[in-house]
Parts: structure tokens; sequence; C-alpha cells
């Protein structure tokens, strides 16, 4: 049987079992176009309607239980409703939530993110990655009086920062550089093309959107040297990469980025974002000096997401915990890898620590254009049969290993892997 026939049977099994989840879909596409509100989270027949969470499990309208291995994309590193953060969350509450004015919580979760990633002097906070993006962009560009913004095809900075392939119609409209992934000789080029009126290069340690594809430390040291050649502003993104270390990525590799922005599981999983670094350029928001760069939000500093934050930071994902989980992490990319060889599958999972993606290719990926636009056949295949089996993954093959999951979990997973790779080996390679 052919990859095709497979899929449709899975699909035709997903529709009989989930008819609530179809009418909560159908509902929802009668006031939001598509039934849907974040892109990445539709796809055919209809997506499952996902009623609670709880630790590392999920139940979705129709009551189907999953173990969660999307972990929010990220964002949700404690799981689900976690005692400690819940309390924290409820402490802020009795506190108020809006308070109109700076509050006492906003400070500590700062020292405590400086603490952990040591190239961030100062910084502040915003709802988003994607916001942190844009204001670490938006201060390079000041502080070196520059235009242009180098980033890289396949890369992914927030909702009007992407690049899977090439600029976005929706994208901020910044005068934008796209360099290769990984290619030293190519965006040497590029960088000393545009040296003079270079203002950032804006850079993920390990493409997550992109399928975790992983920034080879060559090419990264590279930015380092060519950014500070050519006087631009080197930003790491380490929105998801940051998790794989207590210090990020950065500390993994010894780099220092002049500003590094961050994501929404520092702040506790959390609407929350911040950019920081070098104090010279964090010194550009400074409201005490005249023409200063102003940077509003609402929620900037709220109550839930730094409470959340301190929580986490202090008690939950210390650098200990970190070490442990993203070490569990390579042990199941390790094992899932081994299997696709012992059952000659042309597959792989790319990725480090805690992040991982599947991949419809044996070959060494080392930028976006290696993956085969034929492999989302593949990755549908793999994500109806996990979703059969109680494990629920994003439909591009990204799983993300949260605190909560178990090795029982984990074995389980590696098991249902097992029987896909026995069940589908043979028409996936043909």
């Amino acid at each position: 049987m052919s990859i095709a026939s497979e899929l449709n049977l899975l699909r035709e099994d997903y529709v009989a079992i989930n008819p609530k989840s179809r009418v909560q879909y159908l509902t929802a596409t009668e006031v939001m176009p598509g039934g849907n509100t974040r892109s990445v989270l539709f796809y055919e027949p209809f997506p499952l309607a996902i009623a609670r969470g709880e630790g590392s499990r999920l139940w979705d309208a129709d009551g189907h239980e999953y173990t969660d291995l999307l972990g929010e994309f990220t964002a949700g590193l404690y799981g689900h409703s976690h005692p400690e953060i819940r309390k924290a969350i409820d402490a802020a509450l009795d506190g108020g939530i809006n308070l109109t004015g700076h509050n006492l919580l906003e400070s500590r979760l700062a020292a405590l993110v400086t603490q952990r990633f040591p190239s961030v002097k100062q910084l502040r906070f915003t709802n988003s990655g994607t916001e942190a993006n844009l204001l670490a962009i938006a201060a390079a560009k000041r502080f070196t009086s520059r235009g242009k913004v180098m980033v890289f095809k396949g890369g992914y900075h927030g909702g009007v920062l992407t690049f899977a392939a090439g600029p976005a119609p929706i994208n901020v409209p910044h005068d934008f550089v796209i360099g290769s992934y990984n290619d030293i000789a190519s965006t040497t080029v590029l960088v000393k093309e545009h040296a003079a009126d270079l203002a950032a290069i804006v850079v993920e340690p390990m493409q997550g959107a992109g399928g975790c594809i992983v920034g080879r430390p060559e090419f990264l040291a590279a930015l380092r040297q060519l950014a500070t050649e050519a006087g631009a502003v080197l930003v790491f993104d380490e929105v998801m990469t940051s998790r794989l270390a207590p210090g990020g990525r950065q500390s993994q590799l010894g780099i220092t980025p002049d500003l590094t922005t961050l994501g929404k599981y520092i702040g506790g999983g959390m609407s929350f974002g911040a950019f920081g670094g070098r104090e010279d350029i964090m010194a550009l928001f400074d409201p005490r000096t005249p023409g200063h760069l102003g940077h509003a939000g609402t929620f900037n500093n709220n109550v839930l997401s730094m409470s959340a934050g301190i929580t986490g930071l202090s008690r939950i994902y210390t650098p200990e915990a970190a070490v442990a989980l993203n070490a569990r992490g390579d042990a199941l990319r390790e094992r899932l890898n081994a299997s696709c060889h012992a059952h000659g599958a042309p597959l792989q999972l790319t990725g480090l620590g805690s992040l991982m993606n599947l991949h419809g290719i044996s070959s060494e990926i080392q930028r976006c254009d290696d993956i085969p636009a034929s492999e989302g056949i593949v990755k549908d295949l793999f994500f109806f049969h996990m979703l059969a089996h109680g494990f629920y993954v994003a439909r591009r093959g990204f799983i993300v290993l949260s605190l909560p999951l178990t090795d029982s979990d984990l074995d389980r997973f590696h098991a249902a892997f097992e029987e896909f790779l026995k069940r589908y080996t043979k028409e996936l390679a043909a």
C-alpha cells in the first residue's frame, strides 16, 4: 500500500473518533477565518480541540488522552498547571492584576535572567519573542545608525519575522539581507558587501521552526567575528535554544552575542519575552536619557509572568534541571535515530537536547534547502500515527520534552516509534 493510502486510512479513523472536535472546528469557522487564530495549530481535515491539560497530559473534546510531546512549541517547559507555577500565579493575583506602575517583582526576575545568561548585562521585558526580536533589531539600527539586517533562510524570529522560504508577505519592512545558514563562505561575502550599512546579524543558534537545524559552531563563531569586523550588532535569538543549557546555547558554544532574545518559558510559560545584552546598547532605552528609545507595552511587566518566571527559574528549572532534561533529550534522539538505522528507514531526528524534529531524509541537513519538499507526507503519516497511539507532537515533526515527562513516557514513545518504523519503512523506502 502507498504512503498516501496509509495516510488516508489514518485520517479516516481520526475523523471517525473525533466528532466533537469536528463540531468545535466548524463552529469556529463561523467567526474566525478557517476557524483559526494561530496558523501553526491548523491541519486537515480539522484540528483537535484541546479541552484541558495536566502535567504531561492533554485531553481533547472527545475525551481522548495524549502524552504531550510538543510542550506548547517549547513555551510549556513546566507542563500544564505545574503546582508551584500555579501557586505563584495565585499569589500574584492576590495582589492585583494590573498595578499601573513599577512593581516588586520585575527587578527580581531581571536579576535571575542576568545571572543565568552572563552576556545579558541589562534587559527589558516584552510580551513575546516576536516583540523581543523587533526591539532588538530597532536597538541595533539606532545604535549603529545603519539600516540593513542580516537574517538566514529558514529562520524564524516571530510572526512578522519569518524566513522559511525567504521573506514572507507579512514581515515588517526592514531592509533584509538573507544569508545561507551554516555557509561561512557565502555569508562572509554578503557581510563584506553590505558592511557599511549592516546594523545587525540576527541568528538562531539552532533553527527551531525551520526543522531543528543545528548551527555549526564554526559558523556561529564566524558570525561573531564578521559582526565585530563590520561594526554590526550580533543578535542571538535564543527564544527556543536558551532552554538547552543553564546559560543557553551561547554558553555551550563560548560565543558572546551583543544582544540576546528570550521567550515564554522564562516567564513560567505565560505571555513573555525579553531582550538584553551590552549595557551601552541597552542604555538606548533608559528613560532618564534625552532622546531615548520609547518602549511601550501594558503587560511588559505583568505580575503573572513576573511571579511565574521567578518561581520557574529559581525553584524549578534550575541549572541542574536544565542539564538533566537536555541529557534525556539527547538520549531519546539517539535511541530514535538508532531505530531508524536498524530498520533501514530513510528518516532522522535532528536537534539538540530537549528539542528535535523528524525528517524524511537520512542525509545530513545543514540548511533548509537540504530538506525535500516531498517529506511533508511522511510527517503527516507520523503525526496521525502518533495521535492514534496517544502522543501529541507537531504536524511538522517537532518534538519537545517538558519537565513532567517520565522515563516511562519516553519508553512508550520509543515503542510507538518502533511500531511506526515496522509498519511503514517499506513504503517510506520505496
